[in-house]
């Protein structure tokens, strides 16, 4: 340690040599009164770095000047991403009709000029598949559930159906990317990083927008940059917390290495970064320190909010069995509550393995059986200690599947091919109506009949809800204002109570 401290001295003496070569009032104004200080703050006590009624925002705020536009109706999002797209077949877009058509070729009236996959582009024909699952209604607003969500079908008076939504990608990445930032290629901004720029942050020790991904879920793989913060400065960008004794990368401190070591450490970690920013004033080197001073607060936070040994065994019950096992869907919805509570803004959830192009029967039972009684009592767990009101939960995929068969069709087997035109998403909480289906489709859910939603209004009514204007959220970048909603988007109005 004698020698760890000589280095340090010394690294000390070089940095105060450095420091006189800036100018002292200008070394003074960007440094000790500039955002880098006040970023890391709280690491070191913000009331031992500045005067109480300084003007500077408290530690855990942030976020743009002006915002929210508007009263928000929503403090915090749950997005329930089911990746691989959702059969509406066999959740929640009811087509009776089908039973009778069994085999049948799909009208070339009804599909139009749409174009289909390479999958199913190989096909002589395109046999209609009728829903091997019951559905009934529930609720006092009479909802359509398949028999394949029974605990849905508890809590469809909590939820608003969109059954018409629909995008213009037609496979999984660019749809994906699509969804989660507005533009079908990659290196735009996520939804929860352009919330946490807008918005700010609502705690101090842990991040603004946080990720859970099933483990063992398969199917199509996930990426990180589906949550990352594009051309936003870094400190926007999601953490993924993992299953495991790590759950968050290179938090803990190396062997031999304590709390006091890394203190001192980011102490004069600071001070060059300081040093770099008033030289250069790249705005990433702010970003930088805020990211360390997270990182440290973190090493506390993350064991104490990732240890669910407080939670009662009627919570786990609730849940489902799987939610003991960490990283499972039932686990990261039970997660996200606790986020929640800590006054973590935006949670994602992604979970894959719904793209059923063969064997759909059994293996959609199957995503059921593992998300359904889960994501029922996430709904119920959040309004019985009166957090709905102000959550706003999302579920849905990517695109819908087609009425027809891909590959061979027999009573109980077939398989549907990816269907942009069409599927079924739901919200529910914070400023949507309950109980209510907005939108229709055709009799072979192929086409919206009624209120089409883009992904674009999606956006726009989820940033509404937030407080937000969608169109002057913006960020200048290579000389172009961009935007979540890129030069499109509505509020749809109607959803909302």
């Amino acid at each position: 340690m004698c020698h760890h401290h000589d280095i340090l001295r010394s690294s000390d003496q070089e940095m105060q040599q450095e420091e006189k070569k800036i100018d002292r009032r200008q070394f003074l104004t960007r440094t000790s009164l500039g955002l880098g200080a006040a970023a890391l703050g709280s690491l070191f006590g913000a009331d031992k770095l500045f005067a109480r009624n300084s003007g500077l925002p408290p530690v855990g705020s942030g976020g743009l000047p002006g915002l929210p536009h508007h009263l928000p109706k929503a403090k915090r999002v749950i997005y329930l991403f089911m990746s691989g797209g959702p059969s509406q077949f066999e959740t929640f877009d009811y087509k009776p009709a089908l039973s009778d058509m069994f085999g049948k070729e799909l009208p070339a009236s009804v599909r139009g000029e749409q174009r289909l996959t390479g999958m199913s582009a190989q096909q002589s024909s395109l046999p209609i598949a009728p829903s091997a699952y019951k559905f009934d209604q529930y609720g006092e607003s009479r909802a359509w559930v398949s028999e394949l969500m029974p605990h849905t079908a508890e809590v469809v008076d909590d939820l608003c159906f969109i059954k018409s939504m629909q995008t213009e990608q037609i496979n999984h990445d660019p749809a994906i990317t699509f969804f989660q930032t507005g533009h079908q290629l990659p290196g735009r901004p996520s939804i929860g990083s352009w919330v946490s720029y807008g918005l700010g942050s609502s705690n101090e020790n842990l991040p603004t927008f946080i990720v859970l991904n099933s483990k063992n879920a398969g199917g199509q793989p996930i990426y990180s940059r589906l949550w990352g913060n594009g051309f936003l400065p870094t400190q926007h960008q999601g953490v993924q917390f993992r299953s495991g004794k790590e759950p968050v990368l290179f938090l803990n401190n190396p062997e031999n290495y304590d709390g006091e070591d890394r203190a001192e450490m980011l102490k004069y970690l600071k001070q060059l970064n300081e040093i770099q920013h008033s030289a250069y004033g790249d705005p990433e080197i702010l970003g930088r320190i805020a990211q360390y001073e997270m990182s440290y607060r973190m090493q506390t936070s993350v064991p104490e909010i990732t240890d669910m040994s407080d939670e009662p065994d009627h919570m786990f019950d609730m849940y489902g069995e799987d939610s003991r096992d960490s990283g499972t869907y039932a686990a990261n919805c039970l997660m996200a509550r606790r986020l929640l509570e800590k006054g973590v803004k935006f949670v994602q959830l992604y979970h894959r393995g719904w793209d059923q192009h063969n064997y759909l029967p059994g293996g959609i039972r199957n995503q059921c059986k593992n998300t359904d009684q889960a994501t029922a009592a996430l709904i119920k767990d959040l309004k019985q200690r009166g957090m709905l009101e102000d959550t706003l939960v999302i579920w849905g995929g990517e695109f819908g599947r087609t009425v027809y068969s891909q590959g061979k069709l027999t009573p109980d087997n077939y398989g549907r091919d990816h269907h942009p035109r069409c599927f079924t998403m739901w919200m529910a909480g914070a400023g949507v109506k309950p109980g209510f289906t907005y939108g229709a489709t055709d009799d072979f859910s192929y086409n919206v009949t009624e209120n089409p939603v883009h992904v674009h209004d999606f956006h726009a009514t989820l940033l509404h809800l937030l407080g937000v204007n969608h169109e002057k959220l913006v960020f200048k970048h290579q000389g172009r204002r961009f935007r979540l909603t890129d030069v499109g988007g509505h509020v749809v109005k109607d959803i909302l109570a």
